[in-house]
């Protein structure tokens, strides 16, 4: 459902139970939020506003926002006039989304002053408008100077409300609703409905009359009437259906702000999820991008090692011919023939470059193989490096895809900044988005972020890593040398410490362990993953390894069904 008229005129009736609230706090997290902070009765309320063109709203809130550390200019215009203010009223007119607070107080010689806040809900034409008690424009959120727009917001000239083009259904007869949706299929009412009436949104009616089984013009008529009452006596609720919200008749709504605090735990869960997945998105395109470039060195890598296999042949053409200088006549040739002492003294060819002597042939074979040698030794050594930042890459994709909240991403991107083969690419997301990371009060090593999941078996506690410097910090500083560690065998996942504070545990503890191991591995779709289990005091991290990165002795392996955990 649309934040449409009907919600705007029910949250305003559930606002005006605030009246007399004095504002003591304004903030403004972001260039479409506005944050106003009201005292009532010995209770602190945040309300939200919000103009995104997507998620525009006005509600409540008890969600924190991360406000910068500069106001923005408009946020100081509002602490200015609006501060010490009391709420005298909220008004919509009909059902139109634009709401109206009334600000009343004093100023410094007593005299009464007034104020007014105007919140226009509308798309892509949102606005936030601070007004003064002549209606003229003190300042606003957007200033608006076109006049192709619904109407002009700028500075020190009065405001108008915008030019409305729908007729207003509170206005309408039941007559007039009916010649409407007179001969027209019932599927088509939502869209005429809403084309033809103020404030009521297509999505609303199409549930409306699935749900209430309104199958007549005069049903639909009655039922919304009855909705629009009910935002005086706010005898209403939110139902959630098919990730969308909508309004419904509530008799034992008791809760004075139901509709606001619903409003604003779906809209944040729809913003935290799309930020998330934005996050996400612009971590693993880079992550991504860097993998692919590291497959096709691997190949280029596998390509020289192939064209290495024939080192040992150019060595052995050098050899022979050296050995047979004495007999082989002394001018260009395109290629002999010889014995090959090595095998049996069975004939081999050897390919020549007519351009010069056998002599300079054979020393050409011999530098030929020379060099494939050197190169071989370095191509070696550089698949190996290779192959270990591929496997790092792969298990930063793997915590990618495990990730559920913004800080978790924002952990990994500080982890793999300090990877040269990142670092300068996440400069510009480091920049963009600073690193919220919550830092745990399980330990006072202020330089690691350490928020492990914990698990409860019986009376012992298992701590599982979320990304590769959490499972270092777990396994190799916070864990006790005797404690048990589980990880999946050869396959991407966190660490997992039970800690065991001279217990010992049952073969049960110790497979519920490793099915949560699993769980939390790139086989938590499988049903029969291998976990290798040992003491701390086994695992060992090379030098120079990558994070999370660790070498094991002295285990055992269990398999089990991460399914069970």
């Amino acid at each position: 459902m649309a934040f449409d008229g009907i919600i705007t005129k029910t949250i305003s009736s559930e606002l005006n139970l605030l009246s007399g609230a004095r504002i003591d706090k304004v903030f403004q997290p972001n260039s479409n939020t506005i944050i106003l902070g009201f005292y009532l009765d010995g209770l602190n309320y945040a309300l939200n506003i919000c103009i995104n063109p997507t998620y525009y709203r006005l509600n409540l809130t008890t969600h924190v926002k991360k406000n910068p550390k500069v106001a923005p200019n408009f946020c100081m215009v509002l602490r200015k006039h609006l501060l010490g203010l009391r709420i005298k009223n909220v008004i919509t007119n009909s059902l139109e989304r634009i709401v109206t607070i009334e600000f009343e107080g004093f100023d410094d010689i007593d005299d009464i002053i007034s104020k007014k806040l105007i919140i226009e809900l509308m798309g892509k034409h949102c606005n936030i408008i601070l007004i003064d008690d002549q209606n003229i424009v003190i300042d606003s959120m957007r200033h608006i100077n076109n006049e192709s727009a619904t109407h002009i917001v700028i500075p020190h000239i009065k405001y108008e409300y915008p030019k409305i083009s729908k007729k207003d259904f509170l206005a309408t007869t039941l007559e007039d609703f009916e010649n409407i949706l007179t001969n027209k299929d019932i599927s088509l009412y939502p869209k005429i409905i809403s084309d033809n009436y103020n404030g009521i949104s297509k999505n609303y009616i199409s549930f409306i009359i699935e749900k209430f089984d309104l199958n007549t013009p005069y049903d639909t008529y009655n039922f919304l009437n009855d909705i629009i009452n009910r935002t005086n006596s706010l005898k209403l609720k939110i139902e959630q259906s098919d990730n969308d919200y909508f309004l419904v008749p509530y008799d034992d709504n008791n809760d004075n702000f139901s509709v606001n605090f619903a409003i604003d735990d779906f809209y944040y869960n729809k913003e935290t999820s799309e930020e998330l997945k934005i996050n996400r998105n612009n971590v693993l395109k880079l992550i991504l991008s860097t993998l692919k470039k590291y497959n096709k060195r691997l190949k280029n890598i596998d390509d020289k090692l192939e064209s290495c296999k024939n080192m040992d042949i150019y060595r052995l053409y050098g050899e022979l011919i050296t050995a047979n200088l004495y007999k082989i006549p002394n001018e260009n040739l395109s290629s002999i023939e010889l014995e090959n002492y090595y095998d049996n003294n069975k004939k081999i060819t050897i390919p020549l470059d007519k351009k010069y002597l056998p002599s300079v042939n054979a020393k050409r074979y011999f530098k030929k193989y020379s060099k494939l040698k050197n190169a071989l030794e370095i191509v070696s050594m550089q698949k190996k490096e290779t192959i270990e930042e591929l496997d790092y890459i792969e298990s930063v994709v793997y915590e990618l895809e495990s990730a559920n909240s913004i800080e978790e991403i924002a952990e990994i991107l500080d982890e793999i900044s300090e990877n040269d083969i990142f670092k300068e690419k996440t400069k510009n997301l480091k920049s963009k988005k600073q690193n919220k990371v919550k830092k745990s009060n399980l330990t006072k090593n202020k330089n690691v972020s350490f928020n492990p999941l914990k698990y409860k078996i019986d009376n012992f506690t298992l701590l599982v890593g979320r990304n590769n410097k959490e499972n270092d910090f777990l396994t190799l500083k916070f864990a006790n040398k005797n404690d048990i560690w589980f990880h999946t065998k050869d396959i991407h996942g966190s660490h997992a410490v039970l800690f065991l504070q001279n217990q010992k545990p049952s073969y049960d503890i110790l497979t519920k362990c490793a099915e949560i191991t699993a769980f939390h591995s790139k086989a938590k779709f499988s049903s029969n993953v291998p976990v290798d289990t040992c003491l701390v005091k086994f695992v060992k991290k090379p030098k120079n390894a990558k994070p999370g990165m660790v070498i094991y002795t002295n285990y055992n392996t269990l398999y089990v069904n991460p399914k069970n955990r």
